[in-house]
């Protein structure tokens, strides 16, 4: 099982999900986020991560020549991709909402090496807390991703129901947005991969 963790500002935050057997961490590069990071913070995080976890960065409407700069200037492995996004050269994990229709996911998964489906969204882009049906997941031949209102207490039941390849968290971890509960993201990750 692959687990994420969203939303990291901060070192201590990353290397403590990372001893807990986080697989990849999680950088919102979203100006408008409360857990937003400069790509300048994200370097300095990600070089002190084993490269065995992965960087992830979270891309909201950015354009192909942004996304390409981030990715070199942080060390990026992946790029999330929300919104009008449009990323080359990287692994890209591709962002859906749960309300997306089966087909439209499934055109938007093209070319994309993961998609994360999340909680149905207003004028956010994730991190909302919010669970959803997790029966739902359509059956794509990408791997699939499920986050939306994931932890501790559910994140087992969610994988029962949609059995995806990965899990991702962020907001149900925090202590205050962009700032993580060490113990909390510890139960998720034993959670996540010990059934």
């Amino acid at each position: 099982m692959m687990v994420k963790i969203c939303g990291i500002t901060n070192r201590e935050d990353a290397l403590a999900a990372v001893e807990a057997g986080a697989s990849a961490i999680g950088f919102n590069f979203y100006r408008d986020s409360p857990r937003y990071i400069s790509h300048t913070g994200a370097a300095m995080i990600a070089e002190k991560l084993p490269s065995n976890v992965w960087k992830v960065g979270v891309f909201v409407n950015e354009s192909p020549e942004t996304i390409a700069k981030i990715v070199i200037e942080a060390g990026l492995d992946v790029a999330q991709l929300h919104g009008t996004s449009e990323a080359l050269g990287v692994r890209v994990w591709r962002a859906v909402s749960a309300t997306d229709r089966p087909e439209v996911i499934a055109m938007m998964a093209e070319g994309a090496e993961a998609v994360i489906i999340d909680s149905p969204r207003d004028r956010s882009s994730g991190g909302t807390g919010e669970t959803w049906d997790w029966t739902q997941v359509p059956h794509l031949t990408e791997k699939i991703i499920i986050a939306g209102g994931l932890d501790a207490d559910n994140v087992r039941e969610a994988i029962e129901q949609a059995h995806p390849w990965g899990v991702d968290a962020c907001s149900r971890l925090e202590k205050s947005p962009g700032i993580k509960d060490h113990q909390k993201m510890r139960n998720f990750i034993h959670a996540a991969l010990h059934s």
